[in-house]
């Protein structure tokens, strides 16, 4: 019901912020169509004439720059794909005389671009494309993941894995017995998480919530363990970030593995804020010796890594996050093949049995995909973002604190919604402020800090057909909320002295 709700309120808000643009902003005239039959790909080519200082920019050559970032091309002469003169005066008669060649060309002035600058994003119609088109491509990859799964289960390798995590689960997790193979489910989807590994995350993790199914009592509403699991799944516990790494590596930062111990303790600060939230609302005592022994252990291990990775120069660093995530889902590989060797299973027939599941669920999560990235896409287009981090921006100012982290927080905001959406704001973030800047830092940060929650309940929660979330939303943006704050706290304490 809470997904439901949430979902409608991003729509009307959408819809409403989009008519308030189209008749009271300029240069909005087409935030309908962008909205529906927009794309990415868009490019609007224009002839840029007189002087654009009185717009703000230095140069007609400095506006070009800024809005390349946006789908605008700047043509050395116009020609009949040419949408726009952006001049200093329409009326003169350079400008009348162009119009009078191609009557597809409108003129107008700077500020009336700049009005229309937003990132390319698609639109409904390109977005159901979209939703689709990551569903096919996860076919593959669900098939190979729990094609393996199956076959450790035949082996009675998920049930050894329950044993082994079992005492502390079955603290967190009352509702579920003590070797039941949700155990073995969930503990890979945590492992995978902790080493990066989102292609094998999400099968481990479909396949945790379909355990957890089995024993749910009411098959349309979350049952505590699912929210338990799932809380704890969007808080992304992650040891290192490759993926922020690599971004930040191709856009030359000076030390581009600089942000993996703030994003290693933002993701286990998160993960302990979400494990206490769900836990208060479930009146789970975490204060057992089981539970604290555990945390303590893992606190322990997270320690001995950061004093061993702080000794590591860049390149040693991201050699050793390559072997430790790769390696290691190869082991596990080796591992499960042998032990069903061992176990006398036959292999293939158990690997190709647990693949047509993989199938299945990549297909039946389809239309809450779609549902969940048109939603998100609505949001983004209409400017609803760039409304809330202006009204942010302007409180913080009056505040009178300090604002540098402001510049960050979208890649934040956007992140719960959408992780292509906020990669593509780190990146521009970076772009725009430098990747060495406080901006740039922080938003790596904030980047690998954190999982798409409203992508992880569309996909998991639809996996299994379930209707209510009950506090499914409420909990893991609080979670998130916590990684926000840690995260800034963090910057400041780490890079503080940047600007």
């Amino acid at each position: 019901m809470a997904l439901s709700r949430i979902w409608s309120a991003f729509i009307i808000i959408a819809v409403l912020v989009a008519g308030y643009k189209y008749f009271f902003s300029k240069g909005q005239e087409d935030i309908f169509t962008r909205m529906v039959t927009g794309t990415a790909k868009d490019e609007y080519k224009y002839i840029a004439l007189g002087d654009a200082s009185k717009y703000g920019y230095a140069t007609v050559d400095s506006f070009s720059k800024t809005a390349a970032a946006f789908g605008f091309k700047k043509m050395d002469k116009a020609d009949a794909e040419t949408k726009y003169i952006v001049t200093d005066n329409i009326q003169s008669d350079t400008v009348k005389l162009l119009v009078n060649e191609f009557s597809s060309i409108k003129p107008v002035t700077y500020d009336f671009i700049t009005a229309k600058f937003q990132k390319p994003i698609d639109g409904v119609i390109e977005t159901c494309k979209s939703a689709v088109n990551i569903c096919i491509n996860l076919i593959g990859i669900m098939a190979l993941f729990m094609g393996l799964m199956g076959i450790a289960e035949k082996a009675g390798g998920i049930r050894l894995l329950s044993r082994i995590i079992g005492p502390f689960f079955s603290k967190l997790f009352p509702g579920v017995p003590k070797d039941h193979p949700a155990h073995g489910h969930m503990m890979m989807n945590f492992s995978a998480n902790l080493l990066g590994l989102d292609n094998a995350a999400t099968p481990f993790g479909l396949k945790a919530m379909a355990s957890l199914q089995e024993l749910n009592k009411n098959k349309e509403t979350a049952s505590d363990a699912q929210l338990m699991f799932l809380c704890l799944h969007a808080a992304g516990f992650c040891l290192i970030p490759v993926s922020v790494i690599a971004v930040r590596a191709s856009m030359k930062a000076a030390n581009p593995t600089d942000i993996f111990i703030p994003c290693m303790i933002t993701t286990f600060v998160a993960t302990m804020a979400a494990m206490i939230i769900v836990s208060i609302k479930q009146k789970i005592n975490l204060i057992q010796p089981v539970i604290l022994m555990w945390v303590l252990g893992i606190t322990t291990i997270i320690t001995a890594l950061v004093v061993y990775l702080r000794t590591l120069n860049p390149e040693r660093l991201q050699t050793f996050s390559g072997v430790l995530s790769n390696g290691l889902i190869l082991i596990i590989f080796l591992l499960i093949v042998l032990g069903a060797l061992y176990k006398k299973i036959d292999v293939f027939d158990a690997f190709v049995e647990g693949a047509k599941g993989g199938f299945e669920t990549a297909v039946k999560i389809i239309p809450y995909l779609v549902g969940m990235l048109v939603a998100i896409s609505m949001l983004r287009i209409s400017g609803t973002f760039d409304a809330l981090i202006d009204v942010l921006k302007a409180f913080f100012v009056w505040a009178g604190m300090d604002t540098r982290f402001v510049d960050a927080l979208p890649t934040a905001l956007i992140r719960p919604l959408s992780g292509g959406g906020a990669r593509g704001m780190m990146v521009s973030t970076m772009a725009t402020y430098g990747p060495n800047s406080f901006a740039g830092t922080l938003s790596s940060i904030m980047q690998g800090a954190s999982d798409t929650t409203f992508y992880v309940i569309a996909v998991y929660f639809g996996s299994v057909a379930v209707k209510n979330t009950r506090y499914a939303i409420g909990a893991m943006l609080l979670a998130d909320l916590v990684g926000i704050i840690t995260a800034i706290l963090l910057a400041y304490l780490f890079f503080g002295n940047l600007s």
